[in-house]
């Protein structure tokens, strides 16, 4: 059997005080990208188990006195058995997969392929703030994309740190699970905060954040509204498909149909 080989790669930065990583895995034609972020003696999630190598130089230079993790997939979460071990800091996270996330990893072989398998980890339960060096932080629940999913605002600086809410303006594919209602919901309730600059798990500093956050809004709301007028003059959810959605995308595949365009329909006709 051919070895399947992951190219990894990172670089380190800086970004209005925010230090980062941004940590890239390759596999044939899928390339995905994570960031983690650290300011004011704070670490904002710790990427993936396969990127944990490249990420160990990050973690051992920045000065950090506590874990905040904004939701539990694995390349949010990969590094926080390894700072909770061998650094001995505290880990932080909606407690709704506390329990979860202190077993084996559970979720599908190619995602334990891709991103890695993550270590069990300890972790205690965010409430509606919490307070660093300098700062006090609003936690914002913003599920969606992932139930546990938290969003976090430095009141000191006005930096928003948004998880996965954003990625990116457009919109193509999502997990099985997701729902575009409950994304579209919490950047609605995101906007009502008042922050000056976006930092995504993704996409990293984000240009115009808030205008950023706005188009991807609406973009989102006029998707919706596309699909329901169609699904109203009875097209079935794969016509819909092919009429919206005409390009394919590696991680379809990849995934085996866990990410997919369809998934979008489903969770705007279901709800």
């Amino acid at each position: 059997m051919a070895r399947i080989i992951f190219q990894t790669k990172a670089w380190i930065g800086e970004k209005s005080n925010v230090g980062f990583i941004n940590g890239t895995i390759m596999f044939s034609s899928v390339k995905l990208n994570v960031y983690s972020f650290n300011i004011d003696g704070v670490l904002i999630d710790t990427g993936a188990p396969r990127l944990l190598k490249e990420f160990k130089k990050f973690f051992i230079d920045v000065d950090i006195d506590q874990v905040v993790i904004s939701h539990s997939h694995e390349d949010h979460i990969g590094g926080a058995a390894y700072l909770q071990n061998e650094h001995g800091l505290p880990i932080y996270m909606n407690r709704m997969m506390i329990e979860e996330c202190s077993r084996k990893a559970n979720y599908p072989f190619y995602r334990k392929m891709f991103w890695g398998s993550r270590k069990p980890f300890e972790a205690q339960e965010l409430g509606k703030t919490f307070t660093s060096r300098n700062a006090i932080w609003d936690v914002i629940e913003t599920p969606g994309h992932a139930i546990d999913h938290l969003s976090f605002l430095n009141r000191e600086t006005g930096q928003l740190f948004s998880g996965d809410l954003f990625v990116q303006p457009r919109t193509n594919v999502i997990l099985r699970e997701e729902s575009i209602p409950t994304i579209m919901e919490s950047i609605t309730h995101v906007l009502t905060y008042d922050f000056g600059e976006l930092f995504c798990c993704h996409a990293g500093y984000v240009k115009e954040s808030r205008q950023a956050l706005i188009r991807k809004l609406q973009n989102l709301k006029e998707l919706e509204a596309s699909i329901l007028e169609l699904h109203k003059q009875g097209y079935h959810e794969k016509e819909i498909q092919r009429k919206l959605f005409k390009k394919k995308y590696p991680i379809t595949f990849f995934s085996f149909g866990e990410w997919d365009s369809i998934h979008i329909i489903r969770s705007i006709i279901k709800s």
